[in-house]
This record gives structure tokens, C-alpha cells and sequence, in this order.
């Protein structure tokens, strides 16, 4: 089985009756939706939160209740994929656009469980460009601003060439600053310019990782780090 797959399935499968559930975006949390779909057809009761539109599309196309994140107390479990995971449990997010919603989901959730395979961990972030949201107005000031912390940024397009846009309107910036020595204090850094809605750095946002391996699932669990808030 692929190994993505297998992670996201083996997630999928610990949720329970009655959990609201944050429903991530992208190409390993696709199969955790789909799992999770045919779970609801075979009787399993629970409520979905999407982190997108896409991730909202599959859900209901799949049958899967959904809920408003502003209606819930809390989130039980979300669910979703990222682009880069250190030993520190930091991570990179947002290859697929949908880094605010996810982290909105994921801070207002008591149990988040990442889903990979064994490719997306490193030791250092920083080899995958680092996903910035921005405003589009004065969005070319706002790189120059960022570029300055040490970054060539890169505004995104999509496949057809045109500008890409987030499911909130805005723009994203991919920032290569290499080799990520201290995450949070970066994420923290970019927060504070004008012009920047989120950044893809998740900072012990992570309390599992499931990782898919050409041996099966091999699991890691949070213990010493603190949820970051941001």
C-alpha cells in the first residue's frame, strides 16, 4: 500500500463514535478523509471540521457530516499531513495552501495527529520553501520585508499560471531560508510584519505522528513539549 495511505488509514481508524473531527487538506490527508467516509457508511458517527474548501468538497461528496469551527467547543482529533517534520515536532505546512485554516483547526483542537510518509521527516526544516500568507495589498513591499530576515520569497502560482490564490483570498509567499535553526522564534518573527496573515511553521502543534514506511506504520508520540500558541 502506498505509504501515505498507510499513515493516513492507520489514523483514521482511531477515531471514534461521537468525535468531531478537523478534517486536513492535501494529498496524505486525502486518504484519511476517504477512510474516514467509508468508516461513516459503515455506521461510524461523527462530525468533520475541513481545514478547506477542497478538503469540505471531498467530505460531503463522501457523505461526512459537517460542523462550523466557530459551533464547537473544541475539536476532538484533527488529522492532517505536512511538508516537513523534525524531531522537535516542529513542522512545515501549507504545501497546499490551506496553512491558516489548518492551524485555526489544529489550536482549537485537543488531540492533532500528523500524517506522512518517512520522506517528510528531517532533521532540520528548511529544504521545503516555507509557505508565508500574506495580503495582497502591498504584498510586493511585504516580501521585500520578509527577504530581509534572510529569504529569497517567491509569490505562487498555480498550474495555469495565475496568481494563487488561499481559500481566504490571499497570496502566498514561498520563502527559502534554508536550514530553519529556531522555529518558532522565526514563525514569531514573520508574525510581527504587517502585511503577514500566517506562516507555515507549526510549532509543536503535533501531539502524534503517524509515518508510513516500506515496513509499516511507526508512530511518535509528543511528551515533553508544550502546544505553542501563536
Amino acid at each position: 500500500m502506498d505509504k501515505k495511505r498507510l499513515a493516513a488509514e492507520h489514523a483514521a481508524d482511531r477515531i471514534q463514535d461521537g468525535m468531531i473531527v478537523g478534517l486536513g487538506t492535501g494529498s496524505t490527508a486525502y486518504w484519511a478523509i476517504q477512510k474516514l467516509g467509508q468508516r461513516v457508511r459503515e455506521g461510524l458517527r461523527i462530525r468533520g471540521v475541513p481545514t478547506s474548501e477542497h478538503s469540505k468538497q471531498l467530505a460531503v461528496e463522501l457523505g461526512i457530516p459537517l460542523v462550523n469551527l466557530a459551533d464547537v467547543e473544541q475539536v476532538d482529533v484533527t488529522i492532517d499531513g505536512a511538508d516537513e517534520i523534525d524531531p522537535d515536532f516542529h513542522l512545515i505546512k501549507g504545501g497546499g495552501g490551506a496553512l491558516f485554516r489548518e492551524k485555526m483547526v489544529a489550536q482549537h483542537s485537543k488531540t492533532v495527529i500528523i500524517i506522512a510518509d518517512d520522506s517528510k521527516l528531517v532533521e532540520r526544516l528548511g529544504a521545503f520553501p516555507l509557505p508565508v500568507e500574506v495580503v495582497p495589498f502591498g504584498w510586493e513591499i511585504t516580501a521585500k520585508r520578509i527577504e530581509r530576515l534572510g529569504c529569497t520569497a517567491a509569490l505562487r502560482r498555480a498550474a495555469n499560471g495565475d496568481v494563487f490564490a488561499t481559500d481566504n483570498g490571499n497570496r502566498i509567499l514561498d520563502c527559502r531560508f534554508g536550514r530553519i535553526e529556531a522555529p518558532a522564534s522565526l514563525h514569531q518573527t514573520l508574525k510581527m510584519l504587517t502585511g503577514v496573515v500566517e506562516t507555515g511553521l507549526f510549532p509543536h502543534e503535533a501531539d502524534h505522528v503517524v509515518i508510513g514506511t516500506a515496513d509499516g506504520v511507526v508512530q511518535k508520540d509528543r511528551h515533553a513539549h508544550p502546544r505553542a500558541e501563536s
